[in-house]
């Protein structure tokens, strides 16, 4: 099977779940969706369920292309790029993730799949906080717990997150452009976290971090 090929087919798939649900979304009317036959599927996915697991691997390796520098330069405009990626990444598979949501009760198999995406964006911006603190962007007089760091962190992606999938159907709670908002959210991301807009005296060498305790309390 050609690379367009088994791409075309994921494709397919994602349309089908996304409309249909797990449940719903039969190898036939993915089959049909994606112009080959049934046994087309599964001799190259073996089942529908694989077919559907690889599918959502494919969204979450899509996810994770837009990345943090590892020598963080202009904090405010490096997390800026990165929150509009996950932003509109999140706007475009919103009816998808809308769907895994639902299905999560009935399969909560599915978890891994959905939580990967978000755990490894949180786990990029723990190492980016920590690169912030290494190349003197963070005063040591004022840095925050790991405890607080955790919870920045948290409500950063929580924020993004919330505003790409219900800016649409609740209009009242995000009454400013998505450009303003993403930029107040990573503004007081930064704040919070007391990151200066040019790095101090450079911090000492610090061990490699693990969840980002390595910042000290």
């Amino acid at each position: 099977m050609t690379e367009d090929h088994r791409q075309r087919i994921l494709q397919a798939a994602g349309r089908v779940y996304t409309q249909h649900g797990w449940r719903g979304a039969t190898t036939r009317r993915i089959a049909e969706e994606a112009g080959v036959n049934e046994v087309t599927l599964f001799r190259h996915f073996g089942s529908k369920d694989a077919l559907l697991e690889q599918m959502m691997r494919d969204l979450v390796a899509a996810k994770e292309q837009e990345r943090l520098p590892d020598d963080p330069r202009e904090p405010e405009a490096e997390l800026y790029a990165w929150a509009r990626a996950h932003h509109s990444e999140t706007c475009g598979m919103r009816p998808l993730i809308r769907q895994m949501m639902s299905d999560l009760e009935e399969r909560p198999d599915l978890a891994p799949c959905a939580v990967s995406g978000p755990h490894g964006a949180m786990m990029q911006l723990r190492r980016y906080v920590h690169q912030l603190y290494v190349a003197g962007y963070i005063d040591h007089d004022k840095v925050a717990t790991p405890t607080e760091i955790d919870a920045a962190v948290t409500m950063f992606m929580g924020a993004v997150f919330a505003d790409g999938m219900n800016r649409d159907v609740m209009p009242m709670m995000f009454t400013q452009p998505v450009e303003d908002s993403l930029r107040a959210y990573v503004r007081l991301f930064l704040r919070g976290l007391h990151v200066l807009s040019q790095p101090a005296v450079r911090a000492p060498l610090m061990a490699p971090e693990s969840t980002l305790t390595a910042i000290p309390e």
